[in-house]
């Protein structure tokens, strides 16, 4: 990392745009490393990351700024794409290529080992599945980190869990290093999982499935969500757009949350009670529909349409992974208010925050006056304070 002293932060007459940064994580680098670089970059604390990175890995890892920041947990849970590189013939206690290995297969089991066999072992990793998490892995047991247990001489054993890989395609098997006496069977694979999959785990288990033992050898990231490398900027690039006297590539909170969510745009009266955490009218359509529709310019020049096409193309299913999302809720004139969901019964719905964005405002339009219908809060209403902010606001302001 380069000394801190020669990162430049923008100057102070510019403003922090509240957005997410899709970052081409380099190898070498912890996701908190590259947090702090963008701390200093976009000239603010309030700064966090969607999905961590291993130091081996790099590739696509999504940095929020300011508000932008509570939009991550969503982020998160969604699916991934890699590309990856597994090595057959040795299991290591790391299950990748920096673990001291445990265990190598004889060169006369490799050379028996046949692509179709590979193949094979590859289908029944696919699909929904349960996968026990690498023992070097970040989830806690007992309040302590499973990787720092393994680093004490630990021995850790997580449980299993239900992933799903919803792609695992094989680009080539190579063997190393000849085909008559190999002592590595080496595949190359894409990977699009859903969120909490271990790609390290799943090469694991190829090899175990196949008798021979297996670790993962490079891993790069090429997607979170809707978000590629294809749009993604190298830290380098990043400091020279600041250093030139700019800010970071920012994509707006407004433009992110479009193409994160169902949208559904606001009257004036809407978006100020919901800004003030009182529930209003239930959304006409279903929460997986409301993109579709009148949302549909930003207002930035860029069509809901098009943000949602791009996160379609990204992955088969991203359409049906909103169905479960809360709404990204905008004022008339652009601003994201809220994320919201409908709640109650069937012949009572209605539409209450979950994560306010702009809490506490007052929109204006032609027909403010004349919107009614609007329910106010009620007492116990999930969402509503007696201050008039969210419950959600609170925890995260």
């Amino acid at each position: 990392m380069t000394d801190r002293q020669q990162i430049p932060s923008p100057a102070p007459s510019l403003p922090r745009v509240a957005g997410l940064v899709v970052v081409d994580k380099p190898l070498g680098w912890t996701s908190h490393d590259v947090v702090s670089r963008m701390r200093r970059l976009a000239g603010t604390r309030k700064v966090g990351h969607a999905g961590t990175l291993d130091p081996a890995a790099s590739g696509v890892l999504v940095v929020g700024v300011e508000k932008a920041t509570k939009l991550l947990t969503y982020v998160t849970g969604t699916d991934k794409t890699y590309r990856a590189s597994i090595r057959l013939g040795a299991a290591t206690v790391t299950d990748d290529a920096e673990g001291d290995v445990t265990s190598t297969a004889a060169p006369e089991r490799l050379a028996a080992l046949t692509d179709d066999a590979v193949l094979a072992a590859v289908a029944e990793l696919t699909g929904e599945i349960q996968q026990v998490p690498s023992a070097v892995s970040a989830i806690k047991v007992d309040g302590q980190r499973s990787y720092a247990r393994v680093r004490k001489g630990e021995d850790v054993e997580l449980p299993a869990r239900s992933v799903t890989v919803h792609e695992f395609t094989v680009h080539g098997i190579s063997r190393e290093p000849s085909d008559a006496e190999p002592t590595a069977v080496d595949v190359d694979a894409t990977v699009t999982c859903s969120s909490g999959t271990y790609i390290r785990a799943l090469a694991r288990d190829l090899g175990e499935a196949l008798g021979v033992g297996g670790h993962l050898t490079a891993l790069r990231r090429t997607r979170v969500g809707s978000f590629t490398l294809e749009q993604s900027h190298t830290l380098d690039e990043l400091t020279d757009q600041v250093r030139a006297g700019g800010t970071v590539s920012t994509l707006p909170i407004d433009d992110a949350a479009r193409g994160l969510f169902p949208v559904r745009e606001l009257t004036a009266r809407e978006a100020t009670d919901l800004s003030h955490g009182r529930r209003i009218a239930a959304t006409q359509n279903r929460p997986g529909e409301a993109s579709s529709g009148d949302g549909a310019a930003s207002r930035s020049g860029a069509g809901v349409g098009d943000t949602t096409s791009a996160s379609d193309a990204a992955a088969s299913g991203s359409r049906e992974s909103r169905a479960g999302l809360p709404m990204a809720c905008f004022a008339p004139d652009g601003t994201l208010v809220a994320l919201a969901e409908d709640r109650g019964p069937a012949d009572r719905r209605y539409t209450t925050s979950v994560l306010g964005i702009a809490a506490g405002m007052t929109f204006t339009d032609a027909a403010a006056s004349d919107d009614a219908g609007v329910e106010g809060p009620r007492a116990g209403d999930p969402g509503a304070e007696t201050d008039g902010t969210t419950r959600t606001e609170r925890t995260h302001d």
